[in-house]
């Protein structure tokens, strides 16, 4: 099957690399044209663990959407500026056309026991990860609802949406709250025939899981914790005996939700997790 969402334009958050960039190309792949948005910079709370996407990066993702012979705006953003997203997302439709789908995909990651956090973790965290997903929405709603074709929008949280998570306090918390907003926007926008759903990832093999942050938190009494040592730690999490997926499981149920196939799925939590949820 292809063409799943052939003539579609689809707006995705965290596009320059990891999971963004995979859903960007395989919605493309499948007809969509793009407007992605990345910050494109790094932020203080998250690079003692792991440094964040470039500009470069971002250039990469229009590349590839282009080889599939589709168009892209691409801008650099920070979603925590709902002015930003709402100038980005003129600027697409602009060139490409009212938005039919929708991927709040932009987030990071950082770690400590929830009463060691500091107030610029917990703020940065709840900042990109809870209100940054929030304004993408808000940013594109107005455009769908008054363009009248209905709609998929699709918000990244994590099975640690659905349990919790030990020493990711902050993160688990705005995962959570994704779903609370999840499930109200469904029922506001049922009307229009836009659907809002969650997807619940387990680790993904990308630069937000494969980092010492992370591994340091499967093998904390280590000054020098890898993935080898990490690996126990990773399997554990999942029911079925895989460390992580992979970008394109993820992508794949972004196209499931984005196409005509999942026309009367909403307010649903979608888990790709390897069973972690039901472990």
């Amino acid at each position: 099957m292809t063409g799943r969402v052939e003539g579609k334009v689809a707006f995705v958050t965290g596009a320059a690399r990891g999971q963004g960039r995979s859903h960007a190309v395989r919605l493309a792949a499948e007809g969509a044209d793009i407007i992605a948005v990345d910050i494109c910079e790094d932020i203080a709370t998250v690079t003692p663990f792991y440094d964040l996407a470039t500009e470069a990066d971002l250039a990469e993702t229009v590349r590839l959407v282009e080889a599939q012979d589709r168009r892209i705006v691409a801008r650099k953003a920070d979603v925590r500026d709902r002015d930003a997203l709402t100038d980005v997302l003129a600027a697409g439709v602009a060139e490409l056309g009212s938005v039919d789908i929708v991927v709040a995909n932009a987030g990071i990651a950082s770690y400590g026991r929830s009463w060691e956090l500091t107030a610029d973790q917990w703020n940065d965290m709840i900042a990109v990860n809870l209100t940054g997903v929030y304004n993408t929405a808000t940013a594109a709603i107005p455009t769908m609802i008054e363009a009248g074709r209905g709609g998929s929008i699709m918000f990244t949280s994590s099975f640690g949406g659905l349990k919790g998570i030990q020493n990711v306090a902050h993160y688990v918390a705005a995962k959570h709250g994704i779903v609370g907003l999840m499930r109200t926007m469904a029922n506001e926008l049922g009307e229009y025939s836009i659907r809002v759903n969650t997807i619940h990832p387990t680790n993904v093999d990308t630069r937000m899981i494969q980092n010492p942050g992370t591994y340091g938190m499967f093998a904390p009494d280590d000054p020098e914790p890898t993935q080898d040592k990490a690996m126990p730690g990773f399997l554990s999490l999942n029911t079925l005996p895989v460390p992580w997926v992979d970008p394109a499981d993820i992508s794949n149920a972004v196209l499931f939700l984005a196409s005509d196939e999942a026309r009367y799925i909403t307010g649903v939590t979608l888990p790709v997790d390897a069973g972690a949820t039901v472990k």
